[in-house]
């Protein structure tokens, strides 16, 4: 029942946050270990989106909701807003390598960006994961991060891509710390920083 009524009150925030007048951008949390099998994950991120040319250092929230389906498959919803933008969509992450101290997966997905005073786009998006354990509670990971954008009633498309190394820490075993910084490698990629809480529901 709990666990049900939490779900329910993720999912109305993340519609309320599609529907605002505020802007986003993804980010990955999570290593590269997947959702166990039969449980939730509820998270929630504030990021900030680093200043680039004429662009102003921004401010916003950042999260996702997961199921795990298999013992190495997963899905999640997610979403992102800050001022101006709107950023939702989903994606499936496959556990490819499963080792006791490397683990390496890979995950697909779909978004649209909801632009405030600009054109709007929809896409594909894909990561590449790998992560290490140099501790019982820690996990260090590094990611690739790739979208590939068609902007509205245009011909144009647009690649934005990210190298990203972070951190996720487990403060018990229901609930982690994640960390990362998000290196924007091309022209259409902003920066950023983020930090936050995973909450696992069994």
């Amino acid at each position: 029942m709990r666990k049900t009524i939490v779900v329910i009150l993720a999912a109305a925030m993340f519609l309320v946050a599609a529907a605002a007048e505020v802007s986003a951008q993804d980010v990955l949390m999570n290593s590269a270990e997947t959702i166990n099998q039969g449980n939730f994950k509820l998270a929630l991120f504030p990021t900030m989106l680093l200043r680039k040319n004429d662009s102003d250092s921004a401010w916003g929230i950042a999260g996702r909701i997961g199921y795990g389906l298999a013992p190495r498959f997963d899905i999640e919803a997610k979403a992102g807003i800050f001022q101006g933008l709107n950023y939702f969509g989903v994606e499936a992450e496959y556990w490819l390598l499963k080792g006791r101290n490397v683990n390496f997966s890979v995950a697909l997905g779909a978004h649209m960006l909801d632009w405030k005073d600009g054109a709007d786009s929809s896409g594909i998006d894909t990561s590449l994961l790998f992560s290490t354990r140099p501790a019982e509670r820690l996990e260090l990971y590094g990611g690739l991060k790739l979208a590939f954008d068609s902007v509205k009633n245009s011909d144009q498309n647009l690649i934005r891509a990210h190298f990203v190394p972070g951190l996720e820490y487990a403060i018990s075993a229901d609930l982690d710390f994640l960390a990362e910084f998000g290196i924007g490698l091309n022209g259409n990629s902003r920066s950023y920083v983020s930090v936050g809480l995973a909450l696992y529901l069994r």
